[in-house]
């Protein structure tokens, strides 16, 4: 039978899972590639990241099947961006987020990786598993899986210089393997002139180069985004007071009115604003087009609110999409044309 991408069918394999420390990951290869430190200052291809390393898994184990791959990430309240929506939404993908705290710390991601290693070991879900990871806050997990019979594969990103990955995480590994620098280039790329006028947009600062390293202060003092300055509670609630006042209709037939219809994109525009933050939808500018799933969930949470499906009524679907970019635009200052 013929493999793809790493997932075979039919007689029984040495089944094995992919797990990624996002935050390691990313890290490591900004660091390689382009000297940067931080999310803001690159952008990632991560759909076909995640492709590459799965097929680059199937080559590295060819008579093995795919289980699925965990990819470990963080997002404010666990609320999850636009980007990891997008993953999330991918086959054989499952996205498990940590919190991301106001000074950009991830927690509980590390433990979320231990406990799903350990958990795939005891229940014999798989015979390999791949780990890419650096922390040697891993070690216990994988001698826990080892103990169940596992094999655990640790692969590294190729460092700039010495090393970025626990002495004893690399000692404990059944093999290790790194991941060159132009394995990596093509997904990774420095944030231009467009992503710098978008951050300036939602308010991030974006400081001249200075000599000295600036400090998470320096860098998160004057961000205006509401999602970091309230929880998840007090933004829904802040977005609940803007619900369109309107009389909800059962009658499918009744012809729908444009304007209630773009006020529901508005209020879902304005919604998203405050409970995903603004520099997350500053991630859909310019515009108009949104990529699939996240147009597909600002469709259902219209559905929702006006009472009914907008399956038969593709006009109605454009004006609730129009009400969400008016809100959006009016957000960032951007004139509409």
């Amino acid at each position: 039978m013929t493999p793809i991408g790493g997932m075979l069918t039919g007689s029984p394999t040495r089944r094995y899972a992919i797990l990624i420390d996002v935050g390691y990951l990313y890290a490591a290869a900004a660091e390689l590639l382009l000297d940067a430190t931080s999310r803001r200052d690159y952008r990632v291809d991560a759909e076909k990241l995640i492709k590459s390393l799965i097929e680059r898994a199937a080559h590295h184990l060819p008579d093995g099947e795919l289980l699925r791959l965990y990819w470990f990430d963080a997002a404010r309240d666990r609320v999850p961006t636009v980007d990891q929506r997008v993953i999330a939404n991918m086959e054989f993908v499952k996205v498990r987020l940590g919190n991301l705290n106001s000074r950009g710390q991830q927690k509980g991601v590390d433990a979320q990786i231990r406990s799903d290693l350990e958990l795939l070991a005891r229940h014999h879900a798989v015979h390999e598993a791949i780990l890419l990871a650096g922390d040697e806050d891993m070690v216990p997990a994988v001698e826990v899986a080892q103990a169940y019979g596992v094999r655990v594969h640790l692969w590294g990103v190729e460092p700039p210089y010495g090393t970025n990955q626990a002495e004893r995480l690399v000692w404990e590994s059944d093999t290790v393997a790194t991941i060159e620098a132009e394995d990596l280039r093509a997904y990774f790329t420095k944030s231009g002139t467009a992503a710098a006028a978008t951050y300036s947009m939602v308010g991030a600062p974006m400081t001249q180069p200075e000599p000295r390293v600036p400090s998470p202060a320096a860098v998160f003092g004057q961000r205006q985004s509401v999602a970091v300055t309230m929880n998840a509670a007090e933004a829904l609630a802040q977005a609940e007071s803007a619900r369109p006042k309107f009389v909800r209709t059962t009658q499918t037939g009744e012809k729908l009115d444009p304007e209630t219809v773009r006020q529901i994109g508005e209020y879902v525009g304005h919604k998203w604003l405050l409970t995903r933050g603004a520099d997350n939808i500053a991630d859909l500018l310019p515009g108009p087009q949104l990529p699939t799933v996240i147009d597909k969930e600002l469709l259902v949470e219209a559905e929702k609110e006006l009472g009914y499906s907008l399956r038969d009524h593709p006009e109605a679907r454009i004006w609730v999409r129009d009400g969400f970019w008016e809100r959006v635009h009016r957000e960032f200052d951007i004139d509409e044309d």
